[in-house]
């Protein structure tokens, strides 16, 4: 099978695990469980809930174990697409070619739609490791997560990346803005992953090292195609850090130099999970595949 056909397979395969666990529309609450769906339901690429499955299993895990895990992180993900849509954050129209939630459900519900997110997607995983033999793993594999999502990571870097519009700022700063806001939350899901799969400390050093890696890269083409990129295939409009002047790796560095370092960082993630097994095929598949992503 090829990488693209078995990609497919493993996306078809979330998006049946997200129906199972979608709430339910129901109840005097059930506005904010469609403006959920809703925006859960817009498909997208799912590498991160494939990433979580893919860490346990090349460290010798069982998947099942870690399926809540690959549910809930594309919840909180979601939830921060969500947010980000927000007037008040990228202010976009647009998402995965549909209207974003907001302009669907309006703000106030947009809001809460990504809060209920986030908080549903803890209620899964904690419901699912509760109960557990081994339960301090599935325990760890939260922290990972939380810490991952929160003000040392995803929520930490879009702080920075808010309070730098309009400012010129140091690559130092940029390579912050994009450790924490983009890659570490792969980071931390890849690691819940390895966690729950009964990875060693190096096993785990190395599933780091190749999440970090990709995570910056994916960063990295994100900031290149949002100014060459194919709004039809992107789905959301391109321009938007121009827009909003946000400081990037092609604006402080240019686009060739840019895709240079984005391959170099694709090349180092693939040497790290050289190291794990010799079944890694979708995995180095899934690097390569976000360094040539047109969307």
């Amino acid at each position: 099978m090829d990488f693209k056909q078995a990609l497919k397979e493993r996306a078809n395969y979330i998006e049946d695990l997200l129906k199972k666990y979608m709430p339910k529309e129901e109840g005097y609450q059930k506005t904010i469980m469609e403006a959920m769906n809703y925006s859960l339901e817009a498909g997208g690429k799912r590498l991160r809930p494939i990433l979580t499955l893919e860490a346990c299993k090349v460290v010798g895990g069982n998947e099942e174990d870690v399926i809540a895990f690959a549910v809930a992180i594309e919840m909180i993900h979601t939830y921060s697409l969500i947010h980000d849509d927000l007037p008040a954050l990228d202010n976009d129209d647009l998402r995965r070619g549909r209207p974003t939630n907001h302009k669907v459900y309006g703000e106030s519900m947009a809001i809460l739609a990504g809060d209920a997110l986030l908080n549903y997607a803890f209620e899964v995983m904690l419901s699912n490791s509760i109960n557990k033999e081994d339960s301090n793993k599935y325990l760890c594999a939260i922290n990972e997560i939380a810490k991952s999502s929160g003000i040392y990571g995803m929520i930490g870097g879009q702080v920075v990346d808010v309070q730098s519009e309009n400012v010129q700022i140091s690559k130092d700063k940029l390579d912050f803005i994009h450790l924490n806001k983009t890659a570490a939350i792969i980071i931390g899901c890849m690691r819940a992953g390895a966690i729950i799969g009964g990875a060693n400390d190096e096993q785990l050093e190395e599933i780091t090292k190749y999440a970090k890696n990709i995570g910056l890269s994916f960063q990295i083409v994100d900031d290149i195609l949002d100014i060459v990129g194919d709004e039809a295939k992107l789905g959301k409009k391109v321009g938007s850090d121009i827009e909003n002047h946000k400081s990037t790796y092609p604006s402080l560095l240019g686009l060739d130099k840019s895709k240079e370092i984005a391959r170099s960082l694709i090349d180092e993630a693939k040497l790290s999970i050289s190291k794990l097994s010799e079944e890694t095929e979708l995995l180095d598949g899934l690097a390569d595949y976000i360094i040539a992503r047109e969307y």
